[in-house]
């Protein structure tokens, strides 16, 4: 008899709820977008009740679609937007305030100030100061909401990540939690010891009674309670950020073995086993999982694009050069190259490797024959070589060129842009057949947590691949193009 897994991949744009089964196959699932808040340029927020609403509807609807009860699912698995933050009254379990999203940079000027401290904070967290991480956004709540630091300091207020408030509503405010992968992406836990640093909660002046216990990624943190639409007492036993989850769900287990998704941004990491390797090329060391109290921490290398799929969207949405964004490979198609014209997409800063929050976004080269093709194109190719960048400082920091690139993420349906991927980083591209592997690697965690699943060699059985991408671009050309690239990156900042 089969049973049955509950992933919630809450993510940027909305949520996506699937039903998996023991074979690995979603049997269903169900997605609904929410409102993308912006107060002031730079600045993105989430509305808390929206996130919480989309999780029960889609759930709801996925086990609908997969016609069985709720009572039949042995696990509840989560995968999450990190960074992003909440905070809320451990009484009324109401926020504060808004959630303060990734891709937010209010805490800009913030963390300037912090630079004479990066050196310490980057050895204990494996991260670069900068407003993408969550400690300064809890700061910044701390200082502009009346009367929160002395309701922290008072232990009346909890904050996460969002696995933590989904955690806390789902086990009805009893467990107030996250794992060691979303604690890691906050700049306040030490990564060598999976364990909150005094240092750095000093450095960011906050409380520690606000924190949640950090747990591994797989086992059970906690069990349902209280819900209208899930009875009590299932088990919630798989917790992991969206791009560790992804890189779970790609098997990419052992160390050298690389994934990257294409979602709003565009994420790359590569797994480098139980060694914490300090990146002097401008990416990020991470933690990757921890299986169960007794694992050992496994860690990975990340870059990390700010925006990817969301240029694409803002073709869409901020241009109209596009009505749906599916329609940009066909756009692009219609032309054989950019003709000079260069997008670099900077539209909320640039991340790794150049860390410049400032950078703003730039299509240069137009001319009276540009086309909105020539732009599609330029767009998709922008999406491309910032990952080109990405994986050429990993390869640097590992001493070793990547073998082969697992992709995931909506966008990586795009045939043209998984070529122009491929031709860039000059190594064979390998896509599942099933491209939300961030849902997937929350199912693995939470099936592994309960014994679906005995071990990982179980799970490389499961999953299923649907298309290999081999490089067909000269030495010669990459290496011009890739000067062309260069040149205009460095005009954004």
């Amino acid at each position: 008899m089969s049973q049955y897994i509950l992933s919630i991949d809450q993510g940027t744009t909305g949520t996506t709820s699937s039903i998996f089964d023991s074979s690995g196959r979603r049997v269903s699932e169900s997605s609904l977008d929410f409102r993308q808040i912006f107060p002031q340029p730079g600045w993105v927020e989430h509305d808390p009740l929206d996130i919480w609403s989309s999780v029960e509807s889609t759930v709801k609807e996925a086990l609908e679609k997969a016609g069985i009860k709720a009572q039949q699912l042995s696990a509840i698995g989560i995968t999450n937007q990190r960074e992003t933050v909440l905070v809320w009254d451990r009484k009324t379990s109401k926020t504060i305030y808004n959630a303060i999203v990734w891709q937010c940079r209010r805490t800009t000027d913030f963390c300037k100030k912090l630079k004479p401290k990066e050196k310490l904070i980057r050895k204990k967290t494996g991260l670069v100061v900068d407003p993408y991480f969550s400690a300064s956004k809890i700061r910044w709540v701390m200082d502009h909401v009346p009367g929160a630091k002395r309701r922290a300091e008072n232990g009346e207020l909890a904050c996460g990540t969002v696995d933590s408030f989904l955690l806390w509503n789902l086990s009805g405010g009893t467990v107030h939690g996250t794992d060691v992968t979303n604690a890691s992406r906050t700049q306040l836990m030490n990564i060598h010891t999976g364990e909150w640093d005094s240092a750095l909660i000093k450095i960011f002046k906050l409380s520690p009674k606000l924190l949640p216990q950090i747990f591994p990624s797989s086992g059970v943190f906690g069990r349902t309670k209280g819900l209208s639409f899930l009875p009590d007492g299932i088990p919630i036993a798989g917790i992991a950020g969206d791009q560790q989850a992804a890189l779970f769900g790609q098997t990419c287990f052992e160390v050298g073995e690389a994934k990257c998704t294409y979602g709003t941004g565009s994420f790359l990491l590569v797994n480098s086993g139980k060694k914490a390797i300090h990146s002097k090329s401008g990416v990020l060391t991470t933690i990757a999982w921890k299986l169960g109290e007794k694992g050992p921490l496994i860690y990975a290398l990340e870059g990390s694009a700010f925006v990817s799929g969301a240029a694409v969207q803002w073709l869409r949405d901020g241009l109209g050069i596009i009505s749906q964004s599916h329609e940009i490979e066909a756009l692009a198609q219609q032309v054989d190259s950019t003709d000079g014209v260069e997008f670099v997409p900077a539209l909320t800063g640039l991340g790794a490797p150049y860390w410049k929050p400032e950078a703003r976004g730039i299509i240069a080269g137009l001319t009276r024959g540009t086309t909105k093709a020539h732009i599609a194109r330029a767009c998709l190719e922008g999406i491309a070589l910032q990952n080109y960048d990405l994986a050429m400082a990993m390869q640097k920091d590992l001493g070793k060129k990547l073998k082969n690139l697992k992709v995931d993420g909506g966008a990586s349906a795009n045939n043209l842009l998984m070529q122009l991927q491929c031709d860039y980083l000059g190594v064979r591209l390998v896509r599942p057949q099933m491209l939300e592997t961030t849902s997937a690697g929350a199912a693995y965690l939470a099936g592994l947590g309960v014994g679906v699943w005995k071990d990982l060699r179980e799970l490389r059985k499961v999953a299923k691949y649907d298309r290999e991408f081999k490089p067909k671009m000269s030495t010669g050309a990459r290496k011009t193009r890739i000067q062309a690239w260069h040149q205009k990156v460095r005009l954004s900042f």
